[in-house]
C-alpha cells in the first residue's frame, strides 16, 4: 500500500481496499448482476478497521514521513474505539467525541497543560519521598509544553523565579501540575505553574509551590522568533497578565539588588558564633561530578531540557549539603537562576557544589554547571549557576541547629557574604512579594535591599485590584462614574473620567504628589524626601483634619509610576505606605497609612485618556467614602472634577513638564 504526500506537505490517504473474496474472479468483481460477496458483519469490521489504521501508521514510520498531530489523533481514536464493542447509550446521555476522556471545560486558557504523575519508588529517594530533582524535570516539562502551544515552535528555558516547598510527597501519591503562559513579551513569555499533590485513599489535596518560568522561543538555527501577544479571558488570568510585567522588571534588577546590598555592607567575614559545634570547613563539602548528556536527556532539537539539568544539578547539591550534616537534608528553597547559554547531546556536563554558609536551621548550597564537547577540550561553557537552601529535618519535622562553615580563603569568603545577603533578599521577597495582599503589613520598613521588593508589591497590588471584575457603578455625575467594590474585608472604590489630554501628559502631572495640593484640597503638603530611582519616590504627606480628629494626618508613601510595557497596558501611579527611620510618627500628626491606592490611565485617542483612581478605603476613611458612595456628599466628585481642571490648566504647561522629574 503507498502513502502519498501532497503539494502543502499533507498525507493523502489511500481509501481502504475491500477484502479479495477467494472463489470469486476478475469478472465477477467487475460484473454489476454478479451476486454480491458476504460483508463483513458489523462486530468484525471496527477490527479491521483498526489493522488498517496501523498499517498506515507503519509505513509513515517506515519513510521517515512525520505524521500530522490531527491524523495521530484520529488514527489513535480509532484504534481505542477498535477495542471494545458499541455500548447503547442511556436515555438523556449526549454522545461524546471518538476517543475524548471527558469533556473539557469551555474557557479553558488555549495555552493550558495539565500533568499528572503517579509517584513510583523509582522517583523517591531513600526516605521513600519524590525526589525534588524529578519534581524540576516534570514541572520544565510541563511548562515548557505550555509556552510551545503559544508559541507554535521550540522553546528553551531561560530563567526560573524562586521556589519555595511547602511539603514532602511520598511514594503512591500523585502530582498534579498545571502550567499556562501568562504574558508573551517581544521573544520571551511568562509561564506560570501550580503543583499540587493528592492522596488518592483519602482524596485530600495539597499545594506543593508555585512558579514562574520564563521561556524564549527559538526558531531556525537558534534565532528568536517574536511571539504573538496573548489575550487574557478570565479575571484571574488579567491579574496574571498584568502583574507579569512587574515580575519580568524584578528579575532584570536582580542582579544589581545583590551587588548593591554587598557594596553597603561591610567587607569584613564575621563569622558567626554556635555553641556546641565547631566549624567544618568548606572545603569537605565540595562535589565535583560529570554527566554525558544523551538523546532522553533533550528536547527534539536536541537541547539538553532544562529541567534534567535542574534536576542533575539538585542531586550534587544534595551530597555537598549531606556532607556537612552527615544526614539527609530536605531541599526547601531554590535561588531565582537563569541559563547562560544552551547544552546539547553528546556534550559532557560538569556539576561542581559547595556550602557557602551554614545558618541557625538552614544552609546554601551553590551549584554550577559547565558544558564542553570533547573529552580532551579545555574550554568551558557556563551553562547555569543556581543557589538551593537544604534545612536537616528531626522526627517530628523540626529544622536541626546545623554545624557552622568556615569559608575557603578569597573566592569562599566572598561566597559567604553573598549568601548572608542572598537570605536577606530571599526574606524579602517571600514576605513582601509572595504574600496575598492582605498578608502585607502596612508600612513596612524601606530600605535599599527590599526597595525592588516593595516597588513590585506597590505596583502589582494596584493592578490586582484593577483587574477585579465585580466593580458595581455607585453614582454618576455629569461626566464623573463612581464604582464600588466589595471584598471580605474592604471596600474599594473607583472613581473615573475621560478627560482631552494625551495619557503621558496626564502620567506625568499626577505622578508629581508636590502638586497633588493644587486639586486635592485634602492634601496640604507633599515633601519629596527620598528620590528612589526615575520610577520611584517617597513623599511625607501631610493631610487635612479628619472631622472625629483634633490635629491633622501624615503620611509616608512611597510613589512607583510605570509606563505602558506594550500596546494596551495604561500608565500606572501606584501610592503605598512604608516606614522610613529618619520620618517616625510625631505627636503633632496622627499617622496615617494607606494600603492599595493610585491612578491608571488609558489612552482612549491621540488626545483623550481615561482617569481612574483607585482606592482600597481603610477603617479610617470608610464612613468618608460610604457617604459619599450613598450620595449624602459630593466631595468625592468634587475633587475629581478639580483634577480634572488642573489637567486641562497645565496640559501645554512646558515649563512644568521640565520641572516634573
Amino acid at each position: 500500500m503507498a502513502i502519498f504526500k501532497e503539494a502543502g506537505g499533507g498525507v493523502r490517504w489511500p481509501r481502504p481496499r475491500a477484502p479479495r473474496q477467494p472463489g470469486l474472479d476478475a469478472r465477477a468483481r467487475r460484473c454489476p448482476d454478479a451476486s454480491p460477496p458476504s460483508q463483513p458483519s458489523p462486530q468484525h469490521l471496527p477490527q479491521m478497521l483498526s489493522f488498517f489504521w496501523l498499517r498506515c501508521l507503519l509505513k509513515m514510520v517506515k519513510g521517515n514521513i512525520i505524521v500530522p498531530e490531527e491524523i495521530l489523533s484520529f488514527c489513535c481514536n480509532g484504534l481505542q474505539s477498535s477495542t471494545s464493542p458499541p455500548r447503547a447509550r442511556e436515555p438523556g446521555e449526549r454522545e461524546e467525541a471518538a476517543g475524548a476522556m471527558a469533556s473539557p471545560s469551555p474557557a479553558r486558557n488555549p495555552t493550558e497543560v495539565q500533568m499528572s504523575q503517579l509517584v513510583l519508588p523509582c522517583h523517591t529517594n531513600h526516605r521513600g519521598e519524590l525526589s525534588t530533582g524529578q519534581l524540576l524535570k516534570w514541572i520544565d516539562t510541563a511548562a515548557c509544553l505550555s509556552a510551545e502551544r503559544h508559541a507554535g515552535c521550540p522553546c528553551v528555558t531561560a530563567s526560573m523565579d524562586d521556589i519555595y516547598f511547602e511539603h514532602t510527597i511520598s511514594v503512591g501519591q500523585v502530582v498534579n501540575i498545571k502550567a499556562k503562559v501568562n504574558r508573551a513579551f517581544n521573544s520571551s513569555m511568562e509561564v506560570g505553574i501550580q503543583v499540587s499533590y493528592e492522596d488518592l485513599c483519602s482524596g485530600k489535596h495539597w499545594s506543593i509551590c508555585k512558579a514562574y518560568a520564563t521561556f524564549v522561543a527559538q526558531g531556525p538555527l537558534g534565532s528568536k522568533v517574536r511571539l504573538k501577544p496573548l489575550t487574557p479571558q478570565t479575571e484571574e488570568e488579567k491579574i496574571e497578565y498584568s502583574i507579569a510585567a512587574e515580575r519580568r522588571r524584578m528579575r532584570l534588577v536582580h542582579k544589581d539588588t545583590l551587588k548593591d546590598l554587598l557594596t553597603r555592607s561591610p567587607q569584613e567575614t564575621e563569622l558567626e558564633t554556635r555553641d556546641g559545634s565547631g566549624a567544618v570547613p568548606a572545603e569537605k563539602t565540595r562535589v565535583e561530578s560529570v554527566e554525558l548528556v544523551l538523546p532522553p536527556h533533550a528536547n527534539h532539537q536536541g537541547n539538553t531540557f532544562g529541567g534534567q539539568i535542574m534536576a542533575w544539578m539538585e542531586n550534587v547539591a544534595t551530597i555537598a549539603a549531606s556532607r556537612l550534616c552527615h544526614a539527609h537534608p530536605t531541599l526547601r528553597a531554590i535561588e531565582m537562576f537563569h541559563f547562560r547559554g544552551p547544552s546539547q547531546v553528546g556534550d559532557r556536563l560538569v556539576l561542581k557544589a559547595i556550602v557557602n554558609n551554614a545558618f541557625k536551621n538552614s544552609m546554601e548550597v551553590g551549584v554550577s554547571a559547565e558544558a564542553y564537547g570533547q573529552e580532551m577540550s579545555v574550554s568551558r561553557r557556563h551553562i547555569n549557576s543556581a543557589f538551593m537552601t537544604f534545612v536537616v529535618l528531626d522526627q517530628e519535622g523540626h529544622p536541626r541547629t546545623l554545624p557552622m562553615v568556615a569559608p575557603e580563603p578569597g573566592d569562599g569568603e566572598r561566597r559567604y557574604r553573598e549568601a548572608s545577603a542572598r537570605k536577606k533578599i530571599r526574606l524579602d521577597r517571600k514576605y513582601v512579594v509572595s504574600c496575598k495582599q492582605t498578608e502585607v503589613p502596612l508600612s513596612v520598613p524601606w530600605d535599599q535591599s527590599n526597595k525592588v521588593y516593595l516597588s513590585y508589591n506597590n505596583v502589582s497590588a494596584l493592578k490586582l485590584l484593577v483587574a477585579k471584575a465585580n466593580w458595581a457603578l455607585a453614582r454618576e455625575k455629569e461626566k464623573v462614574r463612581m464604582y464600588t467594590l466589595e471584598e471580605d474585608k474592604f471596600l474599594s472604590f473607583r472613581i473615573e473620567m475621560s478627560v482631552c489630554i494625551t495619557a503621558s501628559r496626564a502620567f506625568s502631572l499626577l505622578s508629581n504628589l508636590r502638586r497633588r495640593h493644587e486639586w486635592d484640597s485634602h492634601y496640604v503638603s507633599a515633601e519629596l524626601v527620598q528620590k528612589v530611582d526615575d520610577d520611584d519616590m517617597i513623599y511625607h504627606v501631610v493631610s487635612q483634619k479628619l472631622r472625629n480628629e483634633n490635629k491633622p494626618q501624615d503620611f509616608v508613601i512611597l510613589a512607583s509610576r510605570r509606563k505602558p510595557c506594550s500596546k494596551g497596558d495604561p500608565y500606572v501611579v501606584a501610592f503605598r505606605s512604608v516606614t522610613l527611620p529618619t520620618h517616625p510618627a510625631r505627636a503633632e500628626f496622627t499617622r496615617g497609612e494607606t494600603l492599595c491606592s493610585g491612578f491608571c490611565i488609558w489612552p482612549e485617542s491621540e488626545e483623550m485618556s481615561k482617569v481612574a483612581y483607585y482606592n482600597q478605603a481603610m477603617p479610617g476613611y470608610l464612613n468618608y467614602v460610604t457617604t459619599n458612595v450613598a450620595g449624602l456628599s459630593s466631595d468625592i466628585c468634587s475633587t475629581f472634577e478639580a483634577c480634572e481642571k488642573f489637567l486641562l490648566k497645565n496640559k501645554e504647561d512646558l515649563i512644568s513638564q521640565l520641572q516634573d522629574f
